[in-house]
């Protein structure tokens, strides 16, 4: 069975990460940008960051340039904009694309298992977030116009479970 736990990813620091060390966590995977409207929902990503991560969850956060150009920097421009604008504490890979020929496959596989609305698989714009179980498989997706904290209720029964 496919699930997250098969995937890597380069950090900031161009390290390559295996999923697999967040094995049995709840996971909330976000591609992120810094100059996009709803950037400010890395506050809210924060804090449920903060209020969970002991209790077994982590938020991811994919740069992404591919809508509007909204994060054209370098990956320490992007570290340096989480750290100083947001206090963000939660793991910031490096940049991706999220839709296209280049899509990095860990998104291939969140769109396939869990489509958008009306079936499409495309992720729309900055701050899709998908919300994956202690099993490494998706649990749900959501839009961009969802605040971070609306997810609470849905993190909350993946932790219990």
């Amino acid at each position: 069975m496919t699930n997250i736990y098969t995937f890597s990813a380069k950090n900031l620091d161009g390290q390559t990460v295996n999923l697999d060390i967040y094995r049995n966590q709840v996971l909330l995977i976000v591609n992120t940008a810094s100059a996009c409207g709803f950037t400010p929902q890395y506050r809210e990503l924060e804090t449920l960051y903060r209020t969970y991560r002991n209790q077994g969850f982590a938020v991811l956060g994919f740069p992404c340039n591919q809508f509007g150009g909204q994060e054209p920097g370098d990956h320490e421009t992007i570290a340096e904009f989480c750290r100083s604008h947001y206090q963000i504490s939660f793991p910031i890979f490096a940049k991706i694309e999220v839709n296209g020929e280049n899509t990095h496959p860990l998104y291939r596989y969140l769109k396939s298992a869990a489509p958008g609305a009306f079936g499409t698989t495309g992720v729309k714009w900055n701050f899709s977030k998908f919300l994956v179980g202690r099993d490494g498989g998706v649990y749900k997706r959501y839009g961009s116009l969802t605040p971070p904290t609306a997810i609470s209720g849905d993190i909350e029964t993946l932790l219990k479970a």
